[in-house]
């Protein structure tokens, strides 16, 4: 919720930066024509509208800048302090305008002070906990999810370019990613009771095939969730890089202090990331429709025919997600 509206937020921000950018460039054409003399400013009907027709060539391609600098030029804490600004000098107008979001951020507190949990189930295997390795999962999953569109040439050297134009700031960057994500599984990384005990899940494969194959596996899967996230702030970062923050910013406020690793927790932000990545070849389309037909076969495939028991529970067990 709070992600949509913050979205919101920024969209009303920069179309009022677009409005007073329209509003100047009226006025400084004003001005200019009402200095001109009466034979120039007056003129053939056809040099007025080729004048006209310059006049809005140039206001546009003055907005495209506008628009595209705060995120080439100015860098992402321009971007952000234009942003914070221009929603406070309207902060009355977007309070009002999302009230509704504020009444649900409202009542939500409420809810966790009267509750005492975010759930409302078993509230002590669901105790907010600081599992920061949580989001390294999230991207690495999405990512596989959208393999045509990340995990091929293309978008890697795309990638690598952009790296290469700022190398020192590139690998600045790459070096803080890769000392968080060690950190964040070395020291918080959480093995939940649950992900150890319910085989019916993928994710206990997962974690004893694939994290737990070697003590050294963890730390050699660090390097696959950072190129993951960067290559997904690289496709969003083609639109927009606040909202690409604000993206992040709302996934790692879902996740982190969630505890149990489940594929579930990852959907609505995946969702988001399907929606707002730009896609126009039909050829990633069609494989990425291939690819999410195969998953579902397989996952409908092995909780219709691969049921099995549990000794110390009755009944029939499922894989399911």
């Amino acid at each position: 919720m709070l992600f949509v509206a913050c979205t919101g937020v920024l969209d009303i921000t920069l179309a009022h930066q677009r409005e007073s950018v329209k509003v100047d460039d009226i006025d400084t054409l004003s001005r200019t024509t009402s200095l001109l003399p009466p034979s120039i400013a007056v003129g053939s009907n056809l040099r007025k509208r080729k004048s006209d027709r310059a006049v809005d060539n140039d206001k546009h391609l003055k907005l495209t800048t506008e628009t595209s600098s705060t995120t080439s030029q100015s860098g992402l804490l321009d971007e952000i302090r234009q942003a914070v600004l221009t929603a406070w000098g309207m902060k009355w107008k977007l309070l009002v305008s999302f009230s509704p979001f504020v009444i649900v951020l409202l009542a939500f507190i409420a809810f966790v002070l009267l509750n005492g949990s975010v759930v409302l189930g078993a509230k002590e295997a669901h105790a907010v906990s600081p599992h920061f390795a949580q989001i390294l999962y999230c991207g690495l999953v999405s990512t596989l999810a959208m393999a045509p569109v990340h995990l091929t040439l293309g978008p890697a050297v795309d990638l690598f370019r952009s790296f290469w134009k700022n190398k020192y700031l590139g690998f600045l960057q790459l070096f803080v990613a890769l000392s968080a994500g060690f950190l964040s599984v070395h020291f918080f990384s959480i093995a939940h009771p649950y992900l150890l005990a319910d085989n019916r899940h993928y994710t206990f494969y997962i974690w004893r095939m694939v994290i737990k194959a070697h003590w050294l596996m963890k730390y050699l899967l660090v390097p696959l969730y950072v190129y993951s996230w960067f290559s997904i702030f690289s496709i969003l970062g083609k639109v927009r890089k606040t909202w690409v923050l604000i993206y992040f910013l709302a996934t790692a406020a879902v996740l982190i202090p969630t505890p149990l690793i489940e594929f579930r927790y990852y959907t609505i932000p995946f969702f988001f990331l399907m929606l707002h990545s730009d896609i126009s070849d039909g050829r990633i389309w069609l494989l990425l429709g291939i690819l999410f037909i195969a998953i579902n076969v397989f996952t409908i495939k092995m909780f219709l025919f691969r049921p099995f028991y549990w000794n110390h529970e009755p009944g029939i067990q499922r894989f399911i997600w």
